[in-house]
């Protein structure tokens, strides 16, 4: 009996998957992975934006206290209220508030601030890419 449902099965050929499946497979893959690195790049933006803001009240706590302390600001009003007088002693007092100058705070603070307008113009430069791709893929599905 078992040889008759050999013989029975033997004309019946596999079916065939249809034409294009395998170019479709792939480029179903390739739109994930490519969503999946837009993903990660709008959150590597979104967190270096966040980290920016977040340190930048901190930043400017330490660079006006810095300031403060320094005297520079007296400097600076003496030297604007008495003109003549700062223009003749000028390469000594320049040297004066070079050497009091806060530089860790002003480094921190156009670090921060560097670095939050360098994430910023990024992010708006790529948003274009990223938002037309996640409402391409979006439209897709």
């Amino acid at each position: 009996m078992r040889k008759d449902y050999e013989k029975l099965f033997t004309h019946l050929e596999p079916p065939e998957p249809p034409a294009g499946l395998f170019e479709r497979i792939i480029l179903a893959i390739k739109r994930e992975q490519e969503l999946r690195n837009t993903k990660r790049l709008a959150f590597g933006f979104l967190a270096l934006l966040a980290v920016s803001f977040i340190a930048m009240p901190f930043s400017w706590t330490l660079f006006s206290g810095q300031m403060a302390e320094s005297g520079i600001l007296q400097f600076i009003s003496v030297a604007v209220s008495d003109l003549e007088t700062f223009l003749s002693v000028w390469p000594d007092s320049v040297m004066a508030v070079a050497e009091s100058l806060p530089v860790i705070g002003i480094a921190f603070f156009t670090i921060n601030m560097i670095l939050a307008v360098f994430t910023l113009r990024l992010f708006l430069y790529k948003k274009r890419l990223l938002v037309g791709y996640l409402l391409h893929t979006e439209q897709l599905a």
